[in-house]
């Protein structure tokens, strides 16, 4: 495009040194730059557009409805939270045993995966002390407020609530001691994309803390989709590149197993 008068003062003296085919030249050359500018934007604008459909698809994957042969529970909703905090969890569930299995010390960074209203993360931030920290992660935001507001009454300083998505847990990468999950996993509507996160976001010795009920006892009083049996465990966290390193089996109701990354996984994911 021509900027100035200079420009076209240029053109017509060379008009008349070198004739109308040196004019007729410049003017092509210049209508070439424009046109393949042109085009370089419009290219680029459509280049950006795939990648921001690309990036949307890949946010939300399909939730699923089994996983592995397992029947998906739906998850739990807030109104749930009396129930949480029901007087005879501490006979069912033994959570003072089972915290003491956590093995959790001051300085650490643990997670309390599907946190709820906070049962059990108000326990972990307190054995983690100040120097440690506690990410509280749920996909309900009024689980979160609850909690929110137990730790004002606690005046706890050291819980980071984080409002995750069924596919994502929101999680650093690398930074986390322990991931608890206490009755929670069996809800993961993608199951293989938080299997994935969780698994980056540890520590190189870092470990799973997976609670559930368990599968195999007909005494255990709990609807079917909300249990797992060992086996079924362990099927669908090897198939995911992950191993089990402990487990704890004196609980009352669950299962306690301890699983970590496996670098040599023997099964595709």
């Amino acid at each position: 495009m021509l900027k100035s008068h200079w420009t076209m003062h240029w053109m017509i003296e060379c008009n008349k040194t070198h004739g109308s085919k040196l004019l007729n030249s410049v003017f092509a050359v210049l209508i070439c730059m424009l046109v393949a500018s042109v085009i370089d934007k419009c290219h680029g604008q459509e280049q950006t557009q795939k990648l921001a459909s690309d990036s949307t698809e890949q946010e939300a994957p399909k939730p699923l409805t089994k996983y592995m042969g397992r029947r998906i529970a739906l998850p739990m909703s807030y109104h749930g939270i009396p129930w949480l905090n029901r007087p005879e969890r501490i006979q069912e569930e033994n959570p003072e045993e089972m915290l003491e299995q956590l093995d959790v010390k001051p300085g650490m960074t643990v997670c309390d995966m599907g946190c709820g209203d906070g049962y059990y993360t108000i326990e972990l931030a307190k054995r983690v002390g100040p120097t440690g920290k506690v990410i509280a992660v749920d996909i309900q935001p009024e689980m979160l407020q609850e909690l929110s507001r137990r730790c004002e009454r606690g005046n706890l300083k050291n819980v980071d609530m984080v409002l995750g998505l069924p596919h994502d847990p929101k999680l650093p990468i690398g930074q986390v001691d322990l991931i608890l999950m206490v009755d929670v996993y069996h809800e993961f509507s993608n199951p293989v994309e938080m299997l994935n996160a969780m698994r980056k976001s540890l520590k190189p010795n870092g470990r799973i803390a997976l609670v559930e009920f368990r599968g195999e006892d007909p005494q255990v009083p709990i609807k079917p989709e909300h249990k797992m049996t060992k086996k079924q465990i362990l099927k669908e966290y090897e198939a995911n590149s992950m191993k089990l390193v402990n487990q704890y089996d004196r609980l009352p109701w669950q299962h306690l197993m301890f699983l970590g990354s496996d670098a040599n996984p023997n099964q595709p994911k």
